[in-house]
């Protein structure tokens, strides 16, 4: 019924940018496309254009479409061996005078930032090492800033990190202690539309960059690199090897783990 190169989605595409500040295009179409599709064929709806007025007119709908596009599946601590790698390496970077600052890009509901904060923790920062998290979804934010997780994002986490750093509460939640949320800024914000900001001493960016076309990865590399202090470390998903590192100014610390040169 409805074609990837379906002028009326590329319409739909363009309206969706236009209205809700989100640009769809540089993702995998693919998958974009049935996304799309499956919400049209929840809802009974004909057309790419009766599903843009029920977005627009319903906070309801909108809501769903911005977390169906955007995947918000994560836990602290999401492959542990590797975030251990990653704190023997800003073990160091965390005294500097200068100040270390992190960020988190794409959040999503908030365990990778604060499992960054619970790292700062560990290694007794300076109260100035902080974390800025963004993520284009404004619903996961507002969870993200809540700090209230299921048992499911805490597999990784042993006893006594939950009870250094979590309230547990009557209905079996776990809520992040104030003095962790301090560390935390969060920020909605486009990796592709947007300007970036700079001077970060680690980029977290995990789990996202595999849903984007491949000019769109190159550019959102390069402006990560541009976004790091020399010497600052970059931390992508197990699924997203930077194979021209070399030629953004970087080179391969640990699988996964990339410095910028000097």
């Amino acid at each position: 019924m409805f074609e990837v190169n379906d002028p009326e989605f590329d319409w739909f595409l363009q309206q969706v940018k236009k209205h809700l500040n989100i640009d769809l295009t540089g993702y995998k179409q693919h998958r974009v496309h049935r996304r799309v599709n499956m919400l049209l064929r929840r809802h009974n709806v004909e057309s790419y254009r009766e599903y843009l007025k029920m977005i627009l007119g319903d906070q309801k709908f909108r809501d769903e479409f911005l977390d169906k596009m955007t995947i918000n599946v994560t836990e602290f601590f999401r492959n542990p061996e590797k975030w251990g790698e990653l704190q023997n390496y800003i073990k160091d970077m965390v005294k500097d005078l200068r100040g270390f600052r992190a960020w988190s890009a794409g959040c999503s509901t908030g365990e990778e930032p604060y499992t960054i904060a619970m790292i700062l923790e560990e290694l007794r920062a300076p109260s100035r090492a902080s974390v800025l998290a963004t993520d284009l979804d404004p619903w996961v934010l507002e969870k993200a800033k809540r700090g209230i997780y299921e048992e499911r994002s805490m597999v990784n986490l042993d006893e006594a990190m939950r009870n250094r750093y979590f309230i547990k509460h009557d209905d079996g939640t776990y809520e992040i202690k104030p003095f962790v949320k301090s560390r935390v800024t969060f920020k909605r914000h486009d990796l592709i539309l947007e300007p970036y900001e700079n001077g970060f001493s680690l980029i977290v960016c995990r789990n996202v960059v595999i849903y984007f076309d491949q000019p769109t990865k190159d550019k959102i590399y390069r402006k990560f690199v541009e976004a790091l202090n020399t010497g600052g470390y970059l931390f992508v998903g197990s699924t997203e090897r930077i194979f021209n590192y070399r030629e953004l100014g970087l080179e391969m610390v640990s699988p996964f783990i990339y410095r910028k040169r000097g």
